[in-house]
């Protein structure tokens, strides 16, 4: 666990290294700081002996004190001020260099990270574990260089005024230093608990919110909130110990404090009484002793919040730290006017390698084919679309375009040489428009506008409140399933690649729709390589090759005449949504 502290520092270092000025500046910002506030009750202390008795102030010299004191205070306000401002700016600038790379990197992890992780969790890393680690880095620059220089510059002052009392102060220190050490080598583990706990929670909270109408229309808002209520019990009790072995610290050491206020105390007294001290150089050691115990407290504190944000930080890093996906070769080909020639040869592919999925996949296509793909759910027709566009890279065995192993060619030329339209649509939050041009942001108005006619989108696009310029929540939320499906078919049919890939592309229209659609798909499929995932076998009639998958293999390809002349598995399943009831 030691080791992972370390570690996390270290990196956290890196981050704050190239902000190294700012830092200096704070430095230099906390001895004034720092010296300013030391060197005021020695003026106090002047001040007190020049009261020596009723009658006997000398105002004169009291008055120049005070300006003095005055001076002090205006030049510790000032550059306490300084030192908070360049903190706050070293920390939020740290924070955004992290997020960024954070976020960065989730742009480029494996899809496989992606699907395997909860998304929840994932938000919960870049949002809040970095927030939580904001709030520890800054409590760390703001308290920990005055603390530890309060604590080094106060013992100079009272060495220069008592070397005995002194030795007193800082035979008392280890206490202090191990109450401090002896609690934070048990908040680490415990922060890291809540953490990982808070993330199983927002995990939770974003999955119901995503899919509310599906837990209400089965009735499991009950089941629901039990699990919500177990996630959030579990977070209030690692969080209770979190907090309350954090919360021993600060009590414990003002203890601490308290005994060494007055061992200063007691001393200081007896040399005041031997003509060692003054009464005024004794009240300098009482606020020196409170100011040189105070820090400790602080410190503590530091120390605390550290723990929870080293926990938060080491989450975040291990994010940053997945494997991305492989660069690209230098010499990879950038795919243009791809002809659409594809072949897959002898492919292999499992999301679990424990788990086969897809075994000897053989597949030639010539350039303008339309290739139909059917079976029964989970035999792989979803998993040969992440393979072509390369959301995933095949075990073994290699899929060519254009005769080039897709593996050579950049994956953004690649992707833009294929229009896809899902099942699962996706919209960004913004204007109809914008979405739309998603994939061609320099789209011109006529062209968004003639798409939109051609997958018959516009009538219901005029009708909205702005037209083109209505403003969509996040994902389509005020559009019907049909509609944000249209919008998404438009899209494609604005950019034209020279390939498509159709996955239930018209699942959620209805029918007199449907035909419509599937006409303006003919036009845009026409010299134009397409694959067309169906489960009903309706829309695939004209495909010019049906392949027939079932466990990961091809069992069957052909025409819809040639597969319904064989008799075999794709027979079975056109009779069976076709047979008379």
């Amino acid at each position: 666990m030691k080791e992972k502290q370390i570690a996390t520092i270290k990196r956290i270092l890196t981050y704050i290294r190239q902000y190294r000025f700012w830092v200096a500046a704070s430095l230099c910002l906390a001895v004034i700081t720092v010296a300013t506030t030391l060197y005021a009750p020695i003026l106090v202390g002047e001040g007190v002996d020049l009261i020596v008795d009723r009658g006997l102030v000398d105002f004169e010299g009291l008055f120049a004190v005070l300006k003095k004191v005055a001076a002090v205070i205006a030049v510790t306000g000032l550059s306490q001020w300084l030192m908070n401002h360049i903190n706050n700016k070293i920390t939020y600038r740290v924070v955004k260099d992290i997020r960024t790379r954070a976020f960065d990197r989730l742009e480029v992890l494996p899809l496989k990270y992606v699907d395997s992780h909860r998304h929840g969790d994932i938000i919960s890393r870049i949002i809040a574990d970095i927030d939580q680690f904001s709030e520890g880095l800054l409590m760390g620059f703001t308290q920990l260089f005055t603390g530890v220089m309060t604590i080094l510059g106060t013992l100079g002052f009272m060495i220069a005024v008592n070397p005995f009392i002194t030795a007193v102060v800082v035979l008392l220190t280890p206490v202090s230093l191990f109450v401090a050490g002896f609690i934070a080598k048990r908040t680490f583990s415990m922060f890291s608990l809540q953490s990982r706990t808070r993330g199983e929670l927002t995990s939770l909270v974003d999955e119901m919110l995503g899919n509310q109408k599906v837990v209400q229309a089965f009735g499991q808002e009950k089941a629901v909130q039990e699990r919500f209520e177990e996630i959030n019990s579990r977070l209030n009790s690692c969080s209770l110990k979190a907090i309350f072995f954090s919360s021993i610290t600060n009590p414990a050491t003002r203890f601490v404090n308290g005994l060494v206020y007055a061992a200063v105390g007691v001393a200081g007294a007896f040399a005041a009484v031997r003509g060692a001290l003054s009464v005024g150089q004794l009240s300098v050691f009482l606020t020196y002793a409170n100011q040189y115990t105070k820090p400790f407290n602080e410190i503590s504190g530091v120390v605390t919040e550290l723990q929870n944000a080293l926990a938060s930080a080491a989450r975040v890093f291990e994010l940053i730290d997945e494997e991305a996906i492989p660069e690209e070769a230098s010499d990879a080909r950038v795919l243009t006017d791809a002809q659409g020639e594809v072949e897959l040869e002898h492919v292999q592919f499992s999301y679990d390698p424990q788990v086969s999925l897809i075994e000897d996949l053989n597949l030639s296509v010539k350039p303008g084919q339309r290739i139909a793909i059917v079976g029964p759910t989970g035999c792989g027709k979803s998993t040969v679309i992440n393979l072509l566009m390369r959301f995933y890279d095949v075990d073994s065995g290699s899929i060519r375009v254009d005769g080039t192993d897709i593996r050579s060619i950049t994956r953004k030329s690649l992707r833009r040489s294929y229009g896809m339209v899902l099942q699962e649509t996706w919209l960004k939050s913004g204007t109809i428009r914008e979405n739309i041009a998603y994939g061609k942001p320099d789209a011109t108005e006529e062209e968004i506008i003639a798409a939109a006619k051609q997958s018959h989108a516009h009538s219901f696009i005029k009708r909205m409140p702005q037209g083109y310029d209505t403003v969509i929540s996040e994902d389509g939320g005020n559009l019907s399933q049909g509609q944000k499906q249209l919008l998404c078919i438009t899209r494609v049919m604005l950019c034209l690649p020279p390939m498509l890939i159709l996955d239930e592309a018209t699942s959620s229209i209805d029918t007199r729709t449907e035909i419509k659609i599937q006409q303006a798909f003919a036009r845009m499929m026409e010299g134009r390589t397409s694959f067309i995932v169906a489960h009903r076998l309706s829309t695939i009639k004209e495909a010019d090759r049906i392949l027939v998958m079932k466990d990961g293999h091809i069992i069957e390809q052909g025409t819809h005449e040639e597969l319904l002349e064989k008799d075999g598995f794709y027979a079975k399943l056109y009779n069976s949504q076709f047979a008379p009831a």
